[in-house]
C-alpha cells in the first residue's frame, strides 16, 4: 500500500476533531517497521542532508537533528505531499474561525511556490536523534514570514524497548490563564498531527487564538529517533 493510500485510509474527521479540541491528534501506524528502520539508518548518510544542528550548542536542548536536502527521500516527500491537502483544509477552517484573511492553497506545490516568492526555499523535513539524557526545549518551528500552522511527527523508535522517557510535549499558553501541558507517547510508525504555533479555541464571544509550543522530555535510557514533517520551507 502506498503512502497516499495509507493516509487516505485514516479517519480524517476524527483527526480534525482532535485538532479542534486540543491541538493535536494521533494516528495508528502509517509507517512500517522496515520503513522506520530505514529512516533511522539513513541518519548516518550525510549526502541526504543539507545541515546538522547540535541542540546543546544552541541551547535548544540536548541531542541533534538534520534537515533533509532536496530531493527529499521518496517516503518523506510522499508524506509531505499527500498529507498537506487534508491539513490545508483544516488550516483554512481555522483561519476562517479566527477571522484571519490568510488562506492556504490546495496543493503543497502551490504553497511551496508561495514560500519561494517570499525567499523561503530550503526544505524543512528533518530527522531528530536523542541519546540518554537528551531533550528538546519547548519551541515553535518558525522559518520565515510564511508558515503553515500544522505539522507531523512520525515516531521511528520503539518506546519501552529502544528508549524510555522522551515523551512528546505540547504546552498551550492560554490568555490570562495558566498553561496546559500534555505528554504524548506513540508507538513505532504512528504519527501525531499537531499545531506548531497556535490554534483556535472557543470562548464566550467566539474563537480566539491560543499559542502552542512543543518539545521532548528527557530521554532516560536508550536512543530515540523521530521524523518531523514541516510544510513551509525556510529562508
Amino acid at each position: 500500500m502506498t503512502i497516499a493510500e495509507r493516509l487516505a485510509g485514516l479517519d480524517w474527521a476524527a483527526l480534525e476533531a482532535g485538532l479542534w479540541d486540543r491541538g493535536w491528534a494521533g494516528t495508528p501506524a502509517v509507517l512500517t517497521p522496515a520503513e522506520c528502520d530505514a529512516l533511522m539508518a539513513s541518519y548516518s548518510d550525510e549526502s541526504l542532508f543539507r545541515s546538522r544542528v547540535d541542540m546543546e550548542r544552541h541551547r535548544f536542548g540536548a541531542g541533534d537533528y538534520k534537515y533533509f536536502a532536496r530531493p527529499l527521500p521518496p517516503l518523506v516527500e510522499q508524506l509531505r505531499v499527500h498529507a498537506y491537502p487534508r491539513l490545508a483544509g483544516v488550516a483554512n477552517r481555522w483561519m476562517k474561525a479566527l477571522g484571519a484573511r490568510e488562506r492556504f492553497p490546495p496543493t503543497l506545490a502551490a504553497f511551496l511556490a508561495r514560500c519561494a516568492r517570499a525567499g523561503q526555499t530550503r526544505p524543512t523535513p528533518l530527522l531528530l536523534h536523542y541519546e540518554a539524557g537528551g531533550y528538546n526545549c519547548l519551541h515553535q518551528d518558525v522559518y520565515g514570514r510564511l508558515g503553515f500552522p500544522l505539522q507531523l511527527v512520525a515516531f521511528l523508535s520503539r518506546p519501552g524497548r529502544d528508549y524510555t522517557g522522551g515523551e512528546f510535549l505540547l504546552v498551550e499558553q492560554r490568555p490570562r490563564a495558566q498553561s496546559v501541558g500534555e505528554a504524548i507517547v506513540k508507538e513505532q510508525g504512528e504519527l501525531v498531527v499537531f499545531t506548531n504555533r497556535f490554534r483556535p479555541a472557543r470562548g464566550g464571544r467566539g474563537f480566539y487564538r491560543v499559542g502552542v509550543r512543543h518539545g521532548v522530555s528527557r530521554v532516560r535510557t536508550g536512543r530515540r529517533y523521530t521524523l518531523g514533517i514541516i510544510f513551509h520551507d525556510a529562508e
